[in-house]
């Protein structure tokens, strides 16, 4: 069954009655080398097991099942459990789960699943949860890597640079914790209905090791947060948001990791960041 082609799929959808749900951001591909090029992407073979969130109706989840060992989505709509079982029905290394994948423990799904495999991510994720789902994939920290399709702008986010207007808290958390790359974009006419934005699709191998040295991790995040807590005010000013210190110590602190006394959080960089976190712990 070709699960990108209009037809069929309007077909498919009306003999389950199924109806779209905006809240959900339902959007199904109808361009067939979108998910077999996302499938090639994460790098899915043999030797691994790949949690998806949000399968649809199947069509990215086929072509991992074509390559992975194992396959496992979640599913919350619970409209879509039928349709899955007729066009994941050839496949018996498919298996299902229902629910949410925000109140799902990944690491315990992982260890259930993908005894033995090396686990990887991969997903058409809903444009609402992009954030909250790769916050939570990150921090599980039982991915080999993350690859998912999502909106443009939101892979640009996460892929910004220090200085830029998308620049962020979340762009510092995956490049962190991951290598982020947009490997190519997804026009609004590949889907059905069509957004009204472009996607593309972001892969993201996990980091064996940190990128930069840090007294501690919570200490890295506390200073990043309190960076960019005040965007439009310099950096020692925002950071008294986040530490017990004055102005002038804060700015002795900035300068000694050979920075501007005037400059903003926005501006600096993870390797930044990391220093600055260190000399702040020196302070005490």
């Amino acid at each position: 069954m070709d699960l990108c082609d209009r037809r069929t799929i309007e077909e498919l959808l009306t003999r389950h009655g199924f109806r779209f749900a905006k809240s959900m951001g339902q959007n199904f591909l109808i361009e067939g080398w979108v998910p077999r090029d996302t499938a090639e992407v994460c790098g899915a073979d043999e030797n691994c097991g790949v949690l998806e969130i949000g399968p649809g109706i199947g069509p990215l989840t086929q072509q991992l099942c074509r390559r992975a060992a194992k396959v496992v989505s979640i599913e919350l709509d619970e409209r879509l459990y039928d349709v899955l079982g007729e066009t994941m029905g050839e496949f018996d290394n498919f298996t299902l789960v229902k629910g949410d994948a925000m109140a799902v423990d990944f690491p315990a799904l992982v260890a259930q699943h993908f005894g033995g495999l090396r686990p990887l991510l991969c997903a058409n994720l809903p444009y609402n949860i992009t954030t909250p789902v790769l916050e939570k994939c990150i921090l599980s920290r039982c991915f080999d890597s993350i690859t998912v399709l999502i909106q443009k702008e939101a892979a640009e986010r996460i892929c910004a640079k220090a200085g830029s207007p998308d620049y962020s808290v979340f762009s510092l958390q995956m490049q962190y914790y991951t290598d982020p790359q947009i490997m190519f974009e997804v026009e609004p006419e590949c889907f059905f209905p069509a957004p009204k934005v472009t996607s593309a699709v972001l892969h993201c191998p996990v980091r064996k090791t940190p990128p930069v040295e840090v007294v501690s991790e919570q200490a890295l995040w506390r200073t990043v947060k309190g960076g960019f807590a005040l965007r439009r005010k310099t950096l020692a000013n925002s950071l008294q948001s986040a530490y017990p210190f004055s102005k002038e110590q804060l700015t002795e602190v900035i300068v000694s990791c050979g920075l501007a006394p005037t400059v903003r959080g926005e501006k600096l960089t993870l390797e930044d960041y990391a220093r600055l976190t260190n000399a702040l712990a020196a302070l005490g």
